[in-house]
């Protein structure tokens, strides 16, 4: 019997049925431009193994004027539809289903024949795009029909039309985009033609027996975005044209309010899609945070959906669904929407990958197969790089002892877990214990290893991470002086008033800490949407709160200090740094840049301006938190040399920079994949 009845249950479409109620969510990776369709066709391949019902590629560009940036992948010739069916072909051979998405970017499209319903230009292309005219809105609808016919020829199971986050077929339906006074605008039945009619023709060019899902945004979470009555009107609408299901679109990319980085609550947005639930007779998809089969189920269980969509977590673990349905749900990895290596690479134009899983769409590069010869290896460090490597290489068929002086694995993780907003590092620590004991690691906790503890290995990692730097202040070794190690552990109580040096990820990190009252947010979704000013779009169009975000008083005053003449948080992720820098700015955080640190006193903290160390000041507060960088610990990985031992040096120990469990778990996993 299992524990997830309802994710577990089939899902009959009429014309097919779905093994279960998982659906593997689209995401942007990359692949598909990078025009290796035996890459692309592991990573889908590995997920359909994996037990997922149905899944949706990345976007395809239904022209060359709707694709994301210019070189997007689509189905544009016969070779195209050649390399695709290489994917659908192994995907089917895997047993599982796959939909082909298409995304017209419209305004969002980061190129100069961007086009739009009008001349608006969006805030996050630099590109103004061209306001269409009756033929070239026909243009638009039809080649998003040939794009579906294509994708039926290319082997797909189904098509998804996206229809939301403020990309092309959104920004007619919405006023805000949309300031037509033809057909296609004004009155909301003129401006919901569009998706109509695109769902009409996509059901003729591809016949009855075909998935069609369209993704609708339920809560556009801009200004003059949709009311909960115009969605139903909408979804309706979309029912009558032919939709097979209807996915669930949350806010728009230009939206100031976050919507799946790990400090919005697991499934914040549930209640979005239980409030159509009822009004069509089609199967309908709940999205957005759903990171483990519990909230799935749970999820389902409640009324909000028949379907869930996960997307991220199917790149921490393609065996997700195999796992749960097996009961073994604590060695599935969590995804931790940390944004590190998905969102970010996207939008940096790199290649998708996982903080969590680096094989993730590098499955066909970064291989872990058996060891040709199995040795002894140490590994001293429990972070995220020894844990990593630790566990790589046990599973590999190794003998592994793993040391570490603290009492618990984790390294710094376990100050990460006490940041509020990342409380996804609990779980995401819990799950490397389960797997260090899945593998067979002999771990050894609470004990200093020196050099001559390390006789007899044929292999010896060194990650032993970072200590943080002195950054050499008069009167730093005061009593109201404090490191962010103290802080984050809870060893030390930092005062009402705090002057946090050094405003990099540490920085950021330690000043949410310092200014949170009582209950995190995240763990409180009527909280959470009172901070951010999210409402539901039946009482306030779009779903934005008029008063406007409410958040709690913070519980103490910071000053956020930075020696850069730049702005704080400039370099933090490319699409989270706008969250930490909001979440800061609504608590009253004081951030200055560009200041010497002139001394520290009873009274506080001496200050100057620039190089010419002008304006001195003081800042009366009653703590100073150091935050000022890290070096690499690397005394053992020395004795060891000076031995003449050979060592691997990792993490922190390797390249001390601040949050980086990214490189660390890479880093460590690929060194162990090829002992």
């Amino acid at each position: 019997m299992t524990r997830y009845p309802n994710l577990f249950r089939p899902l009959d479409l009429g014309h097919v049925t779905l093994k279960n109620r998982v659906l593997m969510g689209s995401m942007h990776t990359g692949l598909e431009e990078t025009r290796d369709w035996n890459r692309v066709a592991e990573f889908y391949a590995a997920r359909a193994r994996g037990g997922v019902a149905l899944m949706v590629t990345g976007g395809m560009a239904p022209n060359r004027e709707g694709g994301v940036f210019p070189g997007a992948a689509g189905l544009f010739s016969p070779k195209d539809i050649a390399n695709h069916r290489v994917v659908t072909d192994r995907v089917h051979a895997a047993g599982g289903k796959i939909a082909m998405q298409i995304l017209h970017a419209g305004r969002y499209a980061y190129g100069p024949d961007c086009v739009a319903p009008s001349a608006v230009k969006s805030p996050i292309s630099p590109f103004p795009p061209k306001a269409l005219d009756e033929a070239g809105i026909e243009k638009q609808i039809a080649d998003i029909a040939e794009a579906a016919r294509r994708a039926k020829e290319a082997g797909y199971d189904g098509v998804e039309v996206m229809g939301s986050e403020g990309y092309f077929i959104n920004q007619f339906i919405v006023s805000h985009t949309n300031r037509r006074t033809d057909r296609w605008g004004g009155s909301y039945e003129n401006r919901i033609r569009l998706p109509i009619e695109v769902v009409k023709r996509v059901r003729a060019a591809v016949g009855p027996e075909f998935i069609v899902i369209y993704r609708l945004s339920m809560i556009d979470l801009v200004p003059d975005g949709s009311t909960h009555e115009e969605v139903v009107q909408l979804a309706q609408e979309i029912e009558k044209a032919g939709a097979s299901i209807l996915n669930t679109g949350i806010g728009w990319h230009e939206a100031r309010i976050p919507t799946i980085a790990t400090s919005v609550p697991r499934a914040a947005f549930a209640w979005v899609t239980r409030k159509l639930m009822g009004q069509v007779g089609i199967p309908v998809i709940t999205s957005n945070r759903i990171n483990t089969p519990e909230v799935a189920e749970n999820v389902l269980a409640e009324g909000c959906a028949d379907m869930v969509s996960m997307a991220r977590p199917f790149l921490a673990d393609p065996a997700f669904v195999a796992k749960a349905e097996a009961g073994q749900a604590d060695l599935i990895a969590p995804c931790i929407a940390c944004n590190q290596a998905c969102l970010d690479h996207t939008f940096g134009g790199k290649i998708s990958s996982c903080l969590v899983n680096p094989r993730a769409c590098h499955e066909t590069e970064l291989v872990i197969a058996p060891a040709g010869t199995k040795k002894r290896v140490a590994v001293v460090g429990a972070g995220p790089a020894g844990l990593s490597a630790a566990i790589t290489a046990a599973e590999r068929g190794h003998a592994v002892t793993l040391f570490d002086q603290a009492e618990e694995i984790g390294g710094q993780l376990n100050m990460a877990k006490r940041i509020p907003g990342k409380e996804e590092f609990v779980p995401f620590v819990a799950w490397f214990e389960r797997m260090v004991e899945a593998a067979g690691v002999t771990v050894t906790l609470g004990r200093r290893v020196g050099a001559e503890d390390l006789q007899g290995f044929d292999e010896v990692i060194v990650a032993t991470g970072v200590l943080p730097r002195d950054p050499g202040i008069e009167g730093q070794g005061r009593p109201n002086v404090l490191s962010y190690v103290e802080v984050l552990r809870g060893t030390a109580v930092p005062g009402r008033r705090v002057a946090v040096i050094g405003a990099g990820g540490i920085g950021f990190d330690v000043a949410e800490f310092l200014v949170e009252q009582g209950q995190s947010p995240t763990l409180d979704l009527p909280e959470w949407m009172r901070t951010w000013g999210v409402t539901d779009p039946e009482t306030a169009r779009g779903g934005l709160a008029p008063e406007g975000p409410r958040p709690e008083a913070p519980q103490r005053e910071v000053i956020l200090l930075q020696r850069k003449p730049e702005r704080p948080g400039k370099r933090l992720g490319k699409t989270t740094g706008w969250i930490h820098r909001a979440a800061l700015k609504m608590k009253s955080v004081e951030m200055r840049a560009g200041v010497n640190y002139e001394r520290i006193t009873d009274e506080g903290l001496w200050i100057s301006k620039g190089e010419a160390r002008e304006a001195p000041e003081l800042l009366e507060v009653d703590t100073v938190v150091l935050c000022a960088g890290q070096l690499s610990e690397r005394s053992l990985a020395d004795a060891l040399e000076a031995r003449g031992v050979s060592v691997h040096v990792i993490g922190g120990a390797d390249v001390a920079a601040e949050l980086d469990a990214k490189r660390a778990i890479d880093q460590g996993t690929r060194l162990a994949a090829a002992l």
